[in-house]
């Protein structure tokens, strides 16, 4: 009966840090991509030089 319980616990921690793990993943792709976005479409973004030049 212990080892059902503790593979319980054990099962129940594993998801928390797979959710923890994909919340995170998911922020840092955000934050990724508005990088990118600024970048291109910024005060002196690459599409605006391109236009320049």
């Amino acid at each position: 009966m212990k080892n059902v319980t503790f593979l319980r616990k054990k099962e129940r921690a594993n998801k928390g840090i797979t959710l923890i793990a994909l919340v995170i993943t998911i922020i840092v792709l955000l934050i990724l991509a508005a990088i990118s976005i600024v970048t291109l479409t910024g005060e002196n973004g690459i599409l605006r030089q391109s236009n320049k030049s």
